[in-house]
């Protein structure tokens, strides 16, 4: 965890569970993507942590954002960004939200179906829309390859019916799949994206926009590759298929903003076994997957949790939350390892929290409240490479 976050807790304290997130660290991720993609506008997705403190920095540093409902919308104005530095990047709205939306002043919207591009040219006329293509999803921790996006072909043809309605098509958006850790997997959905210019441009319609989306990852139990080499990989994959100068590119963050700014701590409510003859222990704590560990539903995002006394000889345990849903386990099919001698009270902190756990909790299920968030306001200087070497 960051220096801040051992500190603020050493001196404050917290009532568990909570969220802490050191704005450093958010701050630093910002300014390190935009060097890697230096021609890209960064767009943050918001949806991975609307906390104010986190929106109104990006907004100072110069982000945009992708924004997903009408209440994102309203947030970021609010908190000083711009109506035309917001995309509105769910591809499934209501016509009350895009009319919302364009009276508010947003001018750019993903689509990804016929229905929708009809829905923008109704309710948001003269906007800039872009088509969302269908990736894979390969080498995601959490796939995003079902839901959203349209195959290639079909993305042509909407755009076109974009041009025909009065709208202004701009391009193609993707989106890898988020926690990806597979650098490779950018430059796969740009021979997608090319396959869609070439075949609007052999029907008269020059596009220039791409968005390369998120998926770029948090430090996780599993290593992943530095920042660096995405953005040299995306650079080549860009540089391959686009040899004659670039489109214009946005890129939409989300984890690898906030991700490993956060820390969860949580305290132990109780360790027990099902049997005299059990290896393994149930610990139970007071935050779970209604609580802002969604992410853990088949154990698809695997935190990192330290304890106090991790130096201790420690054993395979489940890892449940409070509540009285049995569906409440986050670990049990790949067990932690946590000290043998864990008793209720004792706090369990998991590192690299700080996207998609506050936003993920159920409105005081069982009686439980959501996930406090406290934020350690930015520092005077930017934080270094070895502060954040010193987090991951």
């Amino acid at each position: 965890m960051s220096p801040r976050i051992a500190e603020y807790v050493s001196q404050t304290t917290p009532v568990t569970p909570c969220l802490i997130l050191d704005l450093d660290v958010v701050a630093a991720r910002y300014r390190a993507l935009a060097k890697e993609l230096p021609h890209a506008d960064i767009y943050y997705a918001v949806k991975a942590n609307p906390q104010p403190e986190v929106i109104a920095l990006l907004a100072r540093l110069g982000s945009c954002f992708d924004v997903a409902s009408p209440a994102e919308v309203e947030l970021c104005l609010r908190l000083g960004a711009r109506p035309e530095s917001l995309s509105y990047g769910n591809t499934t709205k209501k016509r009350s939200d895009i009319r919302f939306a364009f009276q508010r002043g947003v001018r750019l919207f993903a689509v990804d179906s016929c229905g929708e591009v009809e829905k923008i040219a109704d309710e948001a006329p003269g906007s800039d829309v872009f088509c969302r293509i269908l990736t894979s999803g390969q080498g995601a921790q959490w796939p995003l390859s079902r839901k959203f996006g349209c195959a290639s072909d079909m993305a042509a043809d909407l755009l076109l019916r974009a041009r025909d309605l009065g709208l202004n098509p701009r391009g193609v958006s993707f989106h890898v799949g988020s926690q990806q850790g597979d650098v490779s997997q950018w430059g796969k959905a740009l021979r997608r994206v090319r396959q869609v210019f070439d075949r609007a441009a052999a029907a008269g319609l020059n596009l220039d926009l791409i968005n390369l989306g998120g998926g770029f990852p948090a430090q996780y139990v599993d290593k992943i590759p530095p920042i660096e080499v995405y953005g040299k990989a995306i650079r080549d994959a860009l540089g391959a298929r686009f040899p004659g100068g670039l489109p214009r590119l946005m890129v939409e963050p989300g984890r690898y903003i906030v991700g490993d700014a956060g820390v969860l701590f949580s305290e132990v409510i109780l360790a027990s076994r099902k049997a005299y003859e059990d290896d393994e222990r149930w610990v139970y704590i007071d935050v779970g997957v209604f609580g802002g560990l969604a992410e853990t539903l088949d154990e698809a995002i695997r935190y990192r949790i330290v304890t106090n006394g991790d130096e201790n000889r420690s054993g395979p345990v489940v890892l449940a939350g409070p509540t009285c849903d049995s569906a409440d386990i986050m670990y049990e099919r790949n067990k932690y390892q946590l000290p043998l001698d864990l008793q209720p009270g004792d706090v369990l902190a998991m590192l690299s929290a700080g996207a998609y756990t506050s936003v993920y909790c159920s409105a005081a299920f069982n009686g439980f409240e959501p996930l406090p968030l406290h934020c350690i306001p930015v520092s005077e200087q930017p934080a270094s490479a070895d502060y954040l070497e010193e987090v991951c």
